[in-house]
């Protein structure tokens, strides 16, 4: 077998050095030898990854599922102006979920199954039998209690104020005294901020800049 003086790689000081050296091996390379000492690498093809899956459900710092112009509190000015519901139950389920969720992929489809499966739950009393059932979770596909309280939350505050209808809640937040009474009741509500506040509003009919400019109404207020 003739030596190709040309490739010169494989000799040191005299010594022939193996094409298939430690470090090779180490990288999982392939030698394959040919006359005149030419050899190809070919690299071992990577090993195949399972398929995973993920469930449908979005949870809290989910990121993937997050819509990049959104606040912290999941909501997008741009888009709340459309938002609304004649439905006390589907406002005060709307507010809850959509702290950090995509609102068209996770909390409309909910919102909507809620108002399809309760449509008596427009009022807060109506709401509240159906939440004493105890199958809010199931209806909302919603497992984590977290939110679930939190709506609970909500719906004892509205019952305090005697918040019955849409009109009643549209009409409440658009008054400055009664409407810094309810806001400052529900802001004592877990994960409900000046902004949740505000997007309740909007929810109820109040459109962003007017419930805006009564939040500010409201803070000179206090």
């Amino acid at each position: 077998m003739a030596i190709d003086a040309t490739a010169p790689d494989h000799f040191s000081a005299g010594k022939l050095s193996s094409p298939l050296s430690p470090p090779a091996r180490l990288l999982g390379l392939r030698h394959r030898i040919v006359p005149g000492w030419r050899h190809e690498r070919r690299r071992e093809a990577p090993p195949s990854r399972g398929t995973w899956k993920y469930s449908g459900m979005t949870i809290d710092n989910d990121a993937a599922n997050t819509p990049a112009p959104t606040d912290s509190q999941g909501t997008d000015a741009a888009a709340e102006v459309s938002r609304g519901w004649f439905h006390i139950g589907a406002i005060i389920v709307d507010a809850t979920l959509q702290r950090r969720q995509n609102y068209n992929e996770t909390v409309k489809p909910r919102v909507e199954a809620l108002v399809a499966e309760w449509p008596d739950a427009a009022t807060t009393s109506g709401f509240r039998q159906h939440l004493d059932t105890g199958k809010l979770s199931e209806v909302i596909d919603w497992p984590s209690p977290g939110r679930l309280a939190q709506i609970e939350d909500i719906t004892q505050v509205f019952e305090r104020e005697g918040i019955e209808t849409v009109a009643e809640l549209r009409g409440t937040l658009e008054d400055h005294i009664q409407g810094a009474a309810l806001r400052e009741a529900l802001a004592l509500v877990r994960h409900v901020s000046p902004k949740t506040l505000d997007y309740i509003g909007t929810l109820s009919g109040i459109s962003t800049g007017a419930a805006a400019d009564r939040a500010a109404g409201v803070e000179d207020l206090t």
